[in-house]
């Protein structure tokens, strides 16, 4: 039997729900001349980038980009970033992946850069799943999804068709 796929977001829909998050982004960084978007490897950069481009184009914010590198299967290996620490030392910091799943990246993610002080520190997710085994929240997020736990949700990013759907 053929796996079924649901389309959940289009490449418009996504488009739209990036441009909103990068409005959000940028009101809760209004007093801010930088901030830092920090996208987890691999589709979670991809986001990072694709959120950079709106919010240089809607606002004066200047945008320093930065990949995390973190293995999802052994979450407490050391994790790796483009930028060094003094990169983003007191500044404001957006943690981006594409789906939150259960919230183990995401709060591995966020443990990384906790020894680090931040004036500010959230973060943003196209695709909420709302099956959390952590306490971690995306204060940016593009939808809200309940699924079951045997549903897996995959955001795809092709050029010219990017996608999120739901298997």
């Amino acid at each position: 039997m053929a796996d079924i796929e649901t389309m959940i977001l289009n490449k418009t829909e996504i488009a739209h729900k990036i441009k909103r998050m990068a409005y959000q982004i940028y009101e809760a960084n209004v007093s801010e001349d930088e901030v830092i978007i920090a996208g987890i490897q691999s589709n979670g950069y991809v986001l990072a980038e694709k959120l950079k481009r709106v919010v240089e184009k809607i606002s004066p914010l200047k945008v320093k980009l930065c990949k995390v590198k973190i293995n999802k299967k052994d979450p407490l290996a050391p994790i790796t970033t483009s930028l060094s620490a003094e990169n983003y030392t007191n500044g404001s910091l957006i943690l981006v992946d594409d789906v939150l799943h259960s919230g183990t990246t995401l709060i591995y993610a966020v443990k990384h850069f906790l020894n680090v002080p931040l004036k500010q520190f959230k973060t943003a997710v196209l695709v909420d799943r709302n099956h959390k085994k952590y306490p971690v929240k995306a204060d940016f997020k593009g939808i809200s999804l309940s699924t079951s736990i045997s549903e897996n949700v995959s955001v795809i990013f092709e050029r010219g068709n990017d996608r999120a759907i739901l298997e």
